[in-house]
């Protein structure tokens, strides 16, 4: 059947398709351009190499979004962007084709991914042989999907009789915006895969209702919403709403993308307006709304579900969806019903691969921003980790380690003194440079990044046999957990056996909580830093309140102003160093009160805020008020002690 042919069939039935092509660069390159000419499109392309004149960088797709375009080109010679993937994918019209430019088949497993680079932590690419081979798996099993292949006869998709597209999307928004429309009072939730309609749906209920509020992670997201909106459509940031002295009124707070905000803020949001709009992604290339939907909707009242499954752009079952929520896992972790034991295993890629990918969609599940990304490192990044808890067969629960530490002592000290970040061990580096501690990087680590139970075995002790396990078995020093605080949380890892060892000064993004950090030591050195931190951080607390608004539970019992050889350290790295500002707030509060400053003192004792400081200083900014209070510690350490404070000085200039 001619190109032509298969495209009109393509057309009728409402379906897009996708075609790999397979062989040696310049090969898949010419095989790409017969098909521009044979077929008039868009041919939108994404490709980082040069050898396409006219193209986007795989690494701008984000830009894309709310656009639509007829026949696309994605080149993964050199690397797969599987969010890039998916993204160009969903921008995609019926009747349209996706090329995939790949390696050479036999030979994709073993070629260097230059993507690697932006997820493993590594300096050079590395091949991905589990996903890709997982992803030639998914190719071979779908009949739907044309593989052309350097050296072997093409394989064409197998032809189907689909009945003509009945567009059915519109039919099934206008249900449920009537059912919006009825509603009096109470919390509606609005749930979706990408490409079935759901800011368009909301944007028509703004028309329908003048009044509505709408708010957004970013009004950047809202262009869809905006334009089915019309001139009804009004827009507030989430904090902006939440600083109005007087709630703005509202017939409908229509909240787009509710999952990306901190609960804690959509929890105020919802509480302020008679009837909310949640609407929120099940799956996708930026991560999975399904966690939001069980954990925060389950506890409001009056709260009413509604579904879209109907895609806009392409008739349902479409070989294209099809093929990307297969190759990226974007498919639900299926509940279990199973009975028996609970068996906690260790799993590899190498030979748990179905067990992992199963591992994989629960953590999806439970967390909000797993993408794709997190599926590629799980697979194939260096020091990943992972213990698996199985009921008949099938994963209830699953827990995600990345080893960290083992830096070079000089690299901990300059890490220690800010001067150095190299990427990855967030929590080892973190230690260093803001808790102040440099062991903390050169002692080895497992970082816990990601733990999930199925909702029906939760409350059961699985989580904490899954953490005791990997104890058990873990070959380092300690183990650690950085986590939005909350009490529930805190008092999860507390029970693990976990002791807290420091909590951030800024509100994380993603949950509106303080990043807090605990560790479990396993050994004495692990033990002496874990004790180390908590008295640090039991000494501070009293300071860090200024800072941080939560009731500190630490053993502090009376206030201690006075400068120490532990905080000599601290003061040092300030003046002499790069160290932050926030990290070394509880010991600038001790040396304030030995040796008085005027910035500091405004600062610290005064509590004027920055700018002031800043403007009866005569200093511009931030940087420069910062740069101040350096030079003023330097001479208050010189003050106390002017031969110490030579030596850390001189101890320092060699770290830069």
């Amino acid at each position: 059947m001619p190109l032509s042919e298969f495209t009109a069939a393509l057309t009728r039935a409402g379906i897009r398709g996708l075609c790999v092509i397979a062989g040696e660069p310049d090969w898949a390159l010419a095989q790409s351009r017969q098909w521009q000419r044979q077929l008039p499109g868009d041919w939108l392309t994404l490709s980082d190499a040069a050898d396409f004149s006219n193209c986007e960088s795989v690494s701008a797709f984000r830009h894309l979004l709310g656009r639509e375009f007829h026949h696309a080109i994605f080149d993964a010679r050199r690397g797969f962007h599987a969010e890039a993937f998916a993204a160009l994918a969903g921008t995609l019209r019926a009747g349209s084709w996706l090329l995939l430019l790949a390696p050479p088949w036999s030979a994709w497993v073993a070629h260097l991914d230059d993507d690697s680079l932006r997820w493993a932590d590594v300096a050079q690419p590395i091949a991905t042989p589990h996903f890709i081979r997982h992803l030639q798996q998914c190719l071979l099993r779908d009949p739907d999907i044309m593989l052309v292949r350097q050296g072997e006869p093409t394989r064409l998709p197998q032809p189907q009789r689909r009945p003509a597209w009945q567009h059915a999307a519109p039919q099934q928004q206008a249900q449920v915006l009537q059912q919006l429309l009825q509603l009096d009072a109470g919390v509606a939730v609005l749930t979706a895969a990408r490409g079935r309609g759901k800011s368009a749906l909301a944007g028509m209920l703004a028309r329908h209702v003048p009044g509505s509020l709408v708010t957004a992670p970013a009004r950047v997201a809202t262009d869809v919403m905006a334009r089915f909106a019309g001139d009804a459509f009004r827009f507030m940031a989430p904090d902006a709403i939440l600083a109005e002295a007087v709630t703005p009124s509202a017939a409908w707070l229509i909240i787009d993308e509710a999952a990306a905000i901190p609960a804690p803020l959509l929890q105020q949001l919802v509480q302020r307006f008679p009837r909310v709009l949640l609407t929120s992604t099940v799956q996708g290339y930026e991560g999975t709304g399904r966690g939001f939907i069980l954990r925060f909707c389950a506890t409001l009242p009056n709260v009413h579900y509604f579904q879209l499954d109907e895609p806009l752009r392409w008739a349902a079952n479409d070989p294209l969806e099809r093929a990307v929520s297969q190759a990226l896992l974007f498919e639900d972790a299926a509940d279990s019903a199973a009975q028996g034991e609970i068996n906690v295993t260790y799993a590899s890629p190498d030979h748990h691969e179905d067990a992992l990918k199963a591992g994989y969609r629960l953590l999806a599940s439970a967390h909000y921003r797993t993408s794709p990304l997190d599926l590629r490192r799980m697979l194939d990044a260096p020091g990943m980790r992972f213990w698996l808890a199985q009921q008949a067969g099938c994963v209830v629960a699953a827990l995600w380690l990345v080893d960290e530490g083992g830096l070079d002592p000089t690299l901990a000290a300059a890490v220690w003194a800010g001067v150095r970040r190299p990427r990855g061990n967030l929590v080892a580096q973190s230690l260093a440079a803001h808790a102040g501690f440099a062991e903390a990087a050169t002692l080895r680590s497992q970082r816990i990044t990601r733990i999930a139970v199925q909702a029906a075995r939760r409350q059961q002790g699985v989580g904490k046999r899954l953490v005791a396990q990997a104890c058990e078995r873990a070959d380092c020093d300690y183990l650690s957990v950085s986590f939005g605080y909350t009490e529930p949380l805190w008092h999860f890892w507390r029970s693990c056996g976990f002791t807290l060892v420091r909590i951030g000064t800024q509100r994380e993004a993603s949950s509106g909580c303080y990043a807090a950090m605990a560790i479990r030591a396993l050994t004495p050195a692990g033990e002496a830093l874990a004790q180390r931190a908590a008295q640090r951080l039991a000494r501070d607390s009293v300071w860090l309140r200024d800072l941080i608004d939560l009731p500190l539970d630490t053993d502090a019992h009376e206030v201690d102003a006075q400068v120490n050889e532990d905080d000599w350290s601290l003061l040092a790295g300030f003046a002499w160093a790069q160290r932050p500002y926030e990290a070394s707030y509880a010991a600038l509060q001790r040396l304030v009160r030995c040796s008085p400053q005027p910035q500091l003192a405004a600062l610290l004792l005064e509590k004027q805020p920055l700018h002031r400081v800043a403007a009866q200083a005569g200093l511009s900014g931030r940087k420069a008020v910062i740069q101040a209070l350096r030079n003023e510690t330097a001479v208050a350490l010189s003050t106390l002690d002017g031969d110490a404070a030579q030596q850390w000085q001189r101890r320092l200039a060699l770290l830069k």
